[in-house]
This record gives C-alpha cells, sequence and structure tokens, in this order.
C-alpha cells in the first residue's frame, strides 16, 4: 500500500484542490491542523463528551483547508515548490523521482508515524511531555518533507 496515495485518495485531493493547496497561506494555516486536533482531543478533560466538537470542527478544518484559498499568482514561494513537488513525488514513477529523494522520503515519513505513536500516547494517557514530544516529532519531519519535495519540484524544472 502507499501511504502517500491513500492519503491523497483520504483528502479528496483533485487538481483543483492542489493547485489551491499551492497557495502559500494554505501551506502556512495547514501547519495547525495537528496541533488543534491534539487541543480538542485534551479539551476531554475540560469539556467531557462535548470534545467531539472541536475536534469534529478541526477535522472539517483539515479537509477544507486546502480547498479555501485561491490558487497562487505564482509557484516562486518555498509552500507552493513544496506543494507542486509532492505532486510529482505522488506520480514518482511516471516523473522518474531519484531515488534518494524516495528514500528520504521514506525515512521522513517514517519519523512522522513514529511521532504519531508518541503522539497518540500521549493523548491516550494525557501526559504533556509526550503529547508535546509527538507532536514535535510529528511536525518536523512532515515540514522537513516538504522541503525535500521542494527540492523534488526545483530539479524537474531544470
Amino acid at each position: 500500500m502507499d501511504i502517500y496515495k491513500f492519503a491523497e485518495r483520504l483528502m479528496q485531493m483533485d487538481d483543483a484542490t492542489w493547485r489551491r493547496h499551492a497557495n502559500p497561506w494554505s501551506v502556512y494555516t495547514r501547519i495547525s491542523c495537528l496541533p488543534l486536533i491534539v487541543l480538542a482531543v485534551w479539551s476531554r478533560v475540560w469539556l467531557g463528551w462535548w470534545c467531539l466538537i472541536p475536534l469534529a470542527l478541526t477535522i472539517l478544518w483539515t479537509w477544507l483547508n486546502p480547498r479555501l484559498f485561491k490558487e497562487p499568482k505564482s509557484l516562486d514561494s518555498w509552500a507552493s515548490k513544496g506543494v507542486m513537488g509532492e505532486r510529482l513525488f505522488l506520480d514518482r514513477k511516471s516523473n522518474m523521482i531519484a531515488k534518494h529523494h524516495v528514500d528520504m522520503a521514506n525515512v521522513l515519513t517514517a519519523l512522522s508515524v513514529m511521532g504519531v505513536m508518541i503522539l497518540g500516547y500521549g493523548l491516550i494517557v494525557l501526559s504533556l511531555w509526550a503529547s508535546l514530544c509527538g507532536l514535535f516529532v510529528t511536525i518536523l519531519p512532515k515540514l522537513w518533507f516538504v522541503d525535500r519535495m521542494v527540492w523534488i519540484y526545483e530539479n524537474h524544472q531544470k
């Protein structure tokens, strides 16, 4: 199973959505999604079952985010290049992505998955340190992944 294609299908990303997601506002505000999910899950301490409302709103925000912004006027920003590079990466068999990029993307994804596991533990037992550590270990490799996608995009433009 290709985890990258699975995520694309889960988010229902089509060509128009990808173009809109290339707007830097979409990329940078998307970084808020995981911390907001964490906060919504932690809110069960204060809200009980009512925490499902902020959780549902956060999941909706995660899905809506790449659809809310206009297509960027140019693809010159780091964020736009990252999104366009990810599109190339998703179709890596057709685009002949260098093996070292694919290998590094897989390593970074594996690190993020480990972060999600730590985060999940922290959220289950309500450990602030495990939650923060998991959040950090999930987000940092994802940002590095985006930077790798910029590299792929720039190499493809040459």
